[in-house]
């Protein structure tokens, strides 16, 4: 084993109920609008990955008289961009109160691994402001010195479960799937990872935990702590 990759959302941080949703509600009502994202909706949103992505599915899925007035063609994807910089700069703002925490057992795994000297890095969808937010005021300031590479965002053409953010990371770092260990928490990112050949670690969440991971090494509820172990559940 050469290196650790690990996905950010649900993964690293319980982020998409308490984060990504409140961010993106958040960006709704700034923008005069009156959507509203609820647990259940957002739930069924993740089955797309991309927070641009999503907000174009929401658009398709609703009814005439809700979006009307909103831009067309190119306009729409230009107002989209700018509803989800929104939404970050609202994420950004969470995660610097300190209201999303590392989930348990991830904190003493990338310490572990550093000073073990193994290689770190992320393979993931969301931007680069929302992995460099998170690791600041999650983990510690300066904490992205400790990945050898982040893939984050439009890096890569296509998203997740595509293999592209995967290979893109091996690539740089030079080691070939068989020398890595991916950690992802739902199957769209179990998809990616596999398609890029990499054995899979998954760390279930309420999101995630029905979805049908029988292509990963090893399942769990958490990575654990002595005080709070994980139970395998696969």
């Amino acid at each position: 084993m050469k290196a650790l990759i690990f996905d950010v959302d649900g993964t690293l941080a319980d982020t998409e109920r308490d984060g990504h949703r409140v961010a993106f509600n958040l960006a709704f009502a700034e923008a005069g609008l009156d959507w509203e994202w609820d647990e259940a909706l957002y739930g069924e949103l993740l089955a797309v990955t991309g927070g641009k992505e999503r907000i174009r599915r929401f658009i398709e899925q609703q009814k005439p008289q809700m979006v009307e007035g909103l831009p067309e063609g190119d306009d729409l994807g230009e107002w989209i961009a700018a509803l989800h910089a929104a939404k970050t700069r609202h994420f950004v703002a969470l995660l610097a109160s300190g209201k999303i925490p590392l989930r348990s057992g991830v904190r003493r795994l990338l310490t572990e691994a550093h000073d073990a000297g193994v290689p770190l890095a992320i393979a993931t969808t969301t931007t680069p402001q929302n992995v460099s937010a998170l690791l600041e005021n999650a983990l510690f300031p300066g904490a992205e010195s400790w990945f050898e590479v982040i893939g984050a965002g439009d890096i890569v053409p296509a998203k997740k479960p595509a293999a592209d953010i995967y290979d893109y990371v091996l690539e740089q770092m030079g080691l070939k799937p068989e020398q890595c260990i991916a950690f992802e928490d739902s199957v769209n990112g179990l998809r990616s990872s596999r398609a890029a050949g990499l054995k899979t670690i998954i760390t279930v969440n309420g999101y995630t935990e029905a979805e049908d991971f029988s292509r990963a090494a090893l399942v769990l509820d958490q990575m654990g702590e002595p005080s709070d172990p994980c139970h395998i559940i696969q």
